[in-house]
């Protein structure tokens, strides 16, 4: 088990920035694909964004492409979201994710083994 703790979420207008960060306890944290995914109320949770152990290689969901980026620092054990031109619709608790299951490109929630606790993001218009 890797705890995951993110922070950084809050309130913002439209247009706005967030930096979402998850740090990770364990030394097993390098060795992992990260992901980002969020989830509104009444809908499915959704990937965000993902990066690979050394954050070599991003991909991101068509809706935040261009907005959003996905970062990592493994001497801290920590992930970042930049979340920029925020709209009404990134609403939703963000939740990182990762673990030994996941790979390049993984999209789908059952391919992270360890989940955060979310955090919420509201955007407002």
């Amino acid at each position: 088990q890797v705890p995951l703790v993110e922070s950084g979420g809050g309130l913002v207008q439209t247009g706005g920035s967030l930096r979402l960060s998850c740090a990770a306890s364990g030394r097993t944290f390098s060795s992992y694909v990260m992901g980002w995914f969020r989830q509104a109320p009444g809908k499915e949770r959704e990937f965000v964004a993902g990066i690979t152990s050394f954050g070599g290689s991003t991909w991101f969901a068509d809706s935040v492409k261009g907005r959003f980026t996905i970062s990592r620092d493994n001497a801290k054990n920590t992930v970042y979201l930049q979340m920029n031109s925020l709209k009404p619709e990134d609403t939703a608790v963000y939740y990182c994710a990762g673990g030994p299951s996941a790979g390049w490109s993984s999209i789908l929630p059952r391919s992270y083994d360890y989940w955060g606790q979310g955090t919420q993001v509201t955007v407002s218009s």
